[in-house]
């Protein structure tokens, strides 16, 4: 959020010093004069996937593969937001498909994955996202996507496990069937 569009959200503004004032604050303090301000482009930055568009981001760079062997980008960093507490979650995304006669390029793979990471999510649906992305826009025989994650609503409130973490899986085309399966999730553990 540019310094121009917050001057025309004064109402922002005021509503996070309200809510500093509310939890036993003075926003007027030295620290916290520009925190509102802070919070809103840190917030802007942490939510910009949704001007992320899929179709942008690979641009045509779907290139011609006479090979159906499987490609795999792993350890892929995430950071999210949990759309239920906007406290963050984090951790890593492995993802593999299996060309149709087009492979895309390897780095438009994690810039997916963050479009969609960088926007209110759940974990689950955030799989299911990248998933169904590359699916329609390669047209491959598979994708699998898996994800790793620590959530910190779970760490720092509520049932407060700090070593528990949560993995979600998507397999779609090829990937549903048991050996592909295998292969996948044997290749994620080197």
């Amino acid at each position: 959020m540019s310094t121009r569009e917050l001057q025309h959200k004064p109402e922002l503004l005021e509503n996070l010093k309200e809510l500093l004032t509310s939890i036993g604050e003075n926003p007027n303090r030295d620290g916290l004069q520009k925190t509102p301000y802070r919070f809103l482009k840190a917030f802007d930055f942490l939510t910009h996937g949704y001007a992320k568009d899929p179709d942008q981001i690979i641009n045509g760079a779907l290139f011609d593969a006479p090979y159906s062997e499987m490609v795999i980008v792993k350890d892929i960093e995430i950071y999210s937001l949990c759309e239920h507490h906007l406290l963050p979650f984090f951790g890593k995304c492995h993802v593999g498909y299996i060309p149709s006669g087009k492979v895309i390029g390897l780095s438009k793979i994690p810039r997916i994955v963050d479009a969609f990471a960088r926007r209110l999510q759940v974990q689950e649906r955030l799989t299911s996202q990248i998933s169904s992305c590359l699916m329609s826009h390669l047209n491959p025989q598979g994708v699998g996507v898996v994800i790793e994650a620590s959530h910190l609503c779970m760490m720092m409130r509520g049932v407060e496990k700090q070593n528990a973490f949560a993995q979600t899986s998507s397999l779609k085309g090829v990937f549903q069937t048991q050996e592909t399966r295998s292969e996948f999730f044997n290749l994620l553990k080197r």
